[in-house]
């Protein structure tokens, strides 16, 4: 009984493991078009700078 609660948190963990390398693989490849990329970086550096003050 002891190993089939091992193996099910094994699988529990992969599952997991697999699921969040999968999301961050398409996060990093999303393709941006520079008037995107240029938009985004001054809203994310607009909120640092509200963070910061």
């Amino acid at each position: 009984m002891r190993l089939w609660k091992w193996l099910g948190l094994a699988a529990v963990v992969g599952m997991a493991a697999t699921g969040t390398a999968l999301a961050v693989r398409k996060r990093r490849w999303r393709h941006y078009d520079a008037d995107e990329l240029r938009s985004e970086l001054h809203r994310r550096f607009g909120e640092a700078s509200a963070r910061a003050r």
